[in-house]
């Protein structure tokens, strides 16, 4: 318990260059707070206490503003950040070394009619170790996001996403990939959003589009000069043949 404690408290120190002390991560850190009642109300979860592990749920979202799920599976060394208006659902999966930032939703999609029927069904993502999701994204439904991906800030994610992507917008795509390096030495992004020049998706499709259409109205140009060209000639042409007509219906008459 100690040992699970203290990683927990060097992995705030690691990630957060505002952390001054231990001590300070553990009195003023709500992410740390609700990690550690989390693992509180996930032992009686797991020991089929429910209702006192929701209870203590309940009150870690009344003193943090996090609410995480007793159900939910969480591995070691977990950060939020600022933490506000986090939500994890209850069969949301969570690897090793992960981040998130306030407003993150780890939730479902399923609608809310028949509810007895998905209970106890995959309902909600899976985040593998070393995943970064940005302040205010949305991570819905059984997906998949793999190890040391990027979900960029306010990210709105339905589909999996591939190992060491970045993802970014509504709905997120993907902007860039990068082989896949251990989540230990995998480098840190802020809010999961690269600040370097990252090209849009949609940009590059319709720049792309573009080009398309430049180098066929360059063909279509180019067909229709050789097309002119062919008519002023075919347009001589009948000119001759018309005064050579005239000409020997001159001479006839003479004859």
């Amino acid at each position: 318990m100690f040992k699970s404690l203290r990683s927990e408290v060097d992995a705030t120190m690691q990630r957060d260059p505002a952390a001054r002390s231990r001590l300070e991560v553990v009195l003023c850190y709500p992410g740390f707070q609700a990690i550690m009642l989390y693992r509180l109300s996930n032992a009686c979860w797991r020991r089929g206490w429910h209702l006192i592990g929701r209870w203590i749920s309940a009150v870690a979202r009344i003193l943090t503003g996090i609410e995480i799920h007793p159900g939910a599976t969480i591995g070691d060394r977990f950060f939020i950040d600022h933490g506000m208006g986090v939500v994890v659902g209850e069969t949301a999966e969570i690897g090793e070394d992960v981040t998130l930032y306030q407003g993150v939703t780890l939730g479902g999609v399923s609608p809310s009619v028949d509810s007895e029927s998905q209970r106890n069904t995959k309902r909600h993502p899976t985040l593998r170790d070393g995943v970064i999701v940005g302040s205010g994204a949305q991570v819905l439904g059984p997906i998949t996001v793999g190890r040391c991906a990027r979900v960029g800030a306010n990210a709105v994610v339905t589909k999996d996403v591939a190992d060491c992507a970045t993802v970014v917008g509504i709905p997120a795509r993907a902007v860039q990939t990068q082989k896949a390096p251990e989540p230990a030495k995998a480098p840190f992004v802020a809010y999961g959003t690269p600040t370097g020049n990252i090209p849009d998706p949609v940009a590059r499709a319709l720049d792309g589009l573009l080009d398309e259409v430049q180098s066929l109205r360059a063909r279509v140009n180019a067909l229709e000069g050789g097309a002119s060209d062919t008519g002023n000639g075919s347009k001589l042409a009948d000119s001759g043949d018309e005064r050579d007509d005239e000409t020997s219906e001159t001479a006839e008459g003479k004859c």
